[in-house]
């Protein structure tokens, strides 16, 4: 590629670059992405074959950026011929009060209601939960291969294994410099993931990287896939507890939020067999009479800030240059808006309605 021959750079090839470049190329913007891993590397926040998508959001500000991404992946299902969401239903339980809403979503307090809504998962005593009869699965690892489709097929040229060393803001747009060679474009989107803070010095004190476990068991039992089990969680001080029910043969899926933090830069530890032990003993309480055995562990990353917005938005000294750190855990099931988001704020346009995860919000 010529030094001048690109509209648009993006760094990071997560779920959030590749539907960034997937985005742009729709619109016949010439587009580098560039990854410093392999295609199915392990190091960030978007391996795994599942991720979570509900309605029930705690603020009715993220209502509209949630409607975007369900009919982004609707759109994203029809462009590419393939199954990406499948609807099961949420049941997410909690103590005290829930801010939980959304479209569709109610309140619900009585076991026989839990039971009928979802009787293979267990609510603990004394709780109450939220039922959104729209969530459910992602397809990640599938969606994740769709979106480089689309991108590539649009003329996008990805690149993966070549490490940004830095880049730079000029007159006449950016410069990216990697170990393979120095390149130009008009706009840079910047969507490192745990590897932001490093790429933006301003977003260092805001982001946080956390070290997550999972664990999924075998498929296909008689319990465990939906309608008996959809996507739930249960909200608990020792970490936020969330799973995923076995749709299309995927396992049920298990993990905590909870804070380990971690440095990117060193390979994420594999689970230890003593919390692959603690994870299934949490599944066995929530979701009884599952067989447990073979588990398959893994370990990824949370790039998380205080309240769990992402920050997405040009940055104020280099305007040319559009960050996306659509992380805390929660970003995977806004890929497609996130990616139009940050195409448009690439080609210039507002996007007001992003202000509650803006980097003006955060002063940047």
């Amino acid at each position: 590629m010529a030094d001048d021959d690109a509209d648009v750079i993006v760094v990071g090839l997560g779920v959030h670059g590749s539907a960034t470049a997937a985005s742009l190329a729709r619109r016949g913007r010439t587009v580098l992405g560039l990854e410093r891993f392999g295609e199915l590397h392990e190091r960030g926040s978007s391996h795994g074959r599942t991720r979570m998508i509900r309605r029930a959001y705690p603020n009715p500000v993220w209502n509209g950026l949630v409607d975007r991404a369900f009919d982004g992946w609707a759109a994203l299902e029809q462009e590419t011929g393939q199954t990406l969401l499948h609807r099961t239903g949420g049941l997410y339980a909690h103590a005290g009060e829930s801010q939980l809403q959304g479209p569709g979503c109610v309140a619900v307090d009585s076991r026989e209601e839990f039971e009928r809504l979802m009787p293979d998962f267990r609510v603990p005593e004394g709780y109450r939960a939220v039922y959104d009869p729209n969530a459910g699965v992602v397809e990640a690892s599938r969606a994740l291969t769709a979106f480089r489709s689309v991108a590539t097929a649009g003329g996008a040229q990805l690149r993966f294994g070549e490490t940004v060393i830095g880049w730079e803001s000029t007159e006449a747009g950016v410069v990216v410099q990697t170990d393979a060679g120095e390149y130009r474009a008009r706009r840079l989107v910047l969507s490192g993931g745990p590897f932001l803070g490093r790429l933006v010095p301003e977003l260092a004190d805001l982001l946080e990287v956390w070290r997550i476990l999972t664990v999924t068991v075998p498929a296909g039992q008689a319990i465990g896939r939906p309608p008996g089990l959809g996507a739930f969680s249960v909200d608990r001080a020792e970490g936020l507890v969330f799973g995923i029910p076995d749709a299309d043969g995927n396992g049920v899926k298990l993990g905590v939020d909870a804070r380990e933090l971690w440095d990117p830069e060193t390979p994420v530890a594999p689970p230890t067999g003593a919390e692959v032990d603690s994870l299934l003993a949490l599944l066995e309480r929530y979701v009884p009479g599952l067989e447990l055995r073979p588990a398959d562990a893994a370990a990824c990353l949370y790039t998380m800030t205080a309240d769990k917005r992402f920050v997405i938005g040009p940055l104020a000294s280099s305007p040319g240059v559009v960050v996306v750190s659509a992380c805390s855990g929660h970003g995977f099931k806004f890929a497609p808006a996130v990616g139009e988001a940050a195409a448009d704020l690439a080609d210039g346009m507002a996007r007001d309605d992003l202000d509650f995860v803006s980097t003006a919000r955060r002063g940047i």
